[in-house]
């Protein structure tokens, strides 16, 4: 990615701007330090997807989601609600109530991200029967 005075950032996407940088205005996921490859990762992870996909719905708890999201563990849970929640898609709400009450919800961000995610699942959902016999096909052909 060339990098102009005007898109200067720095490698380590946890770091802040040294000052005098200016903030990324767009992202490059090709280039390797690019920070929006790592928030790539987060949103298309396995289970980042199908947390967006849920929260379309509303906002859940913590319990919920995870009955609503087959096969994730909740360390799985929790690791994938934190890092979409640092990368802003999401608002984690605690009350202070006995037992632990926690919601989350998508933000502004989060249900664009979503919104885009649902495209891409809608489409895995209905192409499912061609890919499914392209696959087939096509392990035929290796035999």
């Amino acid at each position: 990615m060339k990098v102009s005075q005007e898109l200067r950032f720095t490698a380590a996407a946890k770091r802040p701007p040294r000052s005098g940088a200016r903030l990324l205005r767009k992202g490059d996921v090709l280039a390797d330090a690019c920070p929006s490859r790592e928030i790539l990762m987060h949103i298309t992870s396995r289970w980042g997807v199908l947390v967006l996909l849920v929260l379309e719905t509303g906002t859940l708890r913590f319990s919920e989601l995870k009955r609503a999201i087959g096969g994730i563990n909740e360390r799985m849970l929790a690791q994938t609600l934190q890092r979409l929640e640092s990368d802003g898609l999401l608002d984690r709400i605690a009350y202070e109530v006995v037992p632990p009450h926690v919601e989350y919800s998508l933000t502004a961000l989060g249900r664009e991200a979503a919104a885009r995610v649902r495209s891409l699942s809608d489409w895995i959902e209905e192409s499912l029967p061609r890919v499914l016999s392209e696959r087939a096909r096509r392990a035929n052909r290796a035999e």
